[in-house]
């Protein structure tokens, strides 16, 4: 097979892979859609703030179509979440003809590790730090405002957050992969830990909200999983002479 014929055959495989995972993404949508409803799913991404709001306090839609788009593309986050194990798969299943057995060992777990970090970062930003940021920030309302939060700049906040979260339980398996890759070392990173928890506290007064609540809550987990990271990839140095494979990849 020439270099062109492969390279479009690659192609081919890749538009299949992305066409399955966006068929689970919108089949799930589909299900979602028709229940429990796209308002009943915004409904409990609301209920951490609905919780810290006055008795009686609702939330308001400004636009037109605010009130279908929002609920909408809040049952289209949902169904991604929920095929991202699937998502993540097909992508595992489109590189891992290209490499070879040893890697193809290390790879899989992981894609495996990634996926449940991701989605614990996820988990611990919707249970626990919205309820504990939430009633924070509307402790110190005035007590003559009504509050009324518009559904759109909610969901705006929300996927901020949850990429924050979601990206930064990620933070054990960045280190593991640079330090098998030998990019950097163990050593290293313990020497960097100082700038680390700096980085930490400067990403999350960008990414969280102008409270220190907030910024503690992204920050603490930032270090201990850095901590987690150096752990793991003590394990996972880089071996001095790389394992023979008796199998070309096929890529």
């Amino acid at each position: 097979m020439s270099d062109q014929e492969s390279f479009i055959s690659h192609l081919i495989e890749l538009r299949e892979r992305l066409m399955k995972a966006a068929g689970a993404v919108l089949v799930l949508f589909i299900i979602l859609f028709l229940w429990p409803g796209s308002g009943y799913i915004y409904d409990l991404l609301a209920a951490p703030l609905m919780s810290a709001l006055p008795e009686g306090a609702k939330m308001i839609a400004t636009g037109v179509i605010t009130p279908f788009m929002v609920p909408v593309k809040v049952t289209a986050l949902a169904a991604f979440l929920i095929a991202l194990p699937y998502v993540l798969y097909q992508a595992w299943a489109f590189v891992a003809p290209g490499l070879y057995e040893h890697e193809r060992r290390l790879a899989l777990p992981l894609v495996i590790a990634s996926t449940v970090l991701f989605l614990s970062g996820v988990a611990f930003c919707y249970f626990f730090v919205f309820q504990k940021v939430f009633a924070f920030i509307h402790g110190f309302a005035p007590k003559s405002i009504t509050p009324a939060p518009d559904i759109e700049a909610y969901f705006s906040f929300v996927i901020t957050m949850f990429l924050a979260f979601g990206v930064t339980f990620e933070i054990p398996i960045v280190l593991i992969v640079l330090v098998r890759v030998g990019l950097v070392t163990v050593a290293q990173l313990k020497d960097a830990r100082p700038y680390a928890i700096v980085g930490a506290f400067v990403i999350a007064a960008v990414v969280t909200p102008p409270d220190v609540l907030s910024q503690f809550m992204l920050a603490i987990p930032m270090c201990l999983l850095y901590e987690a990271g150096l752990f793991f990839a003590r394990f996972m140095s880089r071996p001095k002479t790389a394992p023979q494979d008796s199998t070309d990849p096929a890529r």
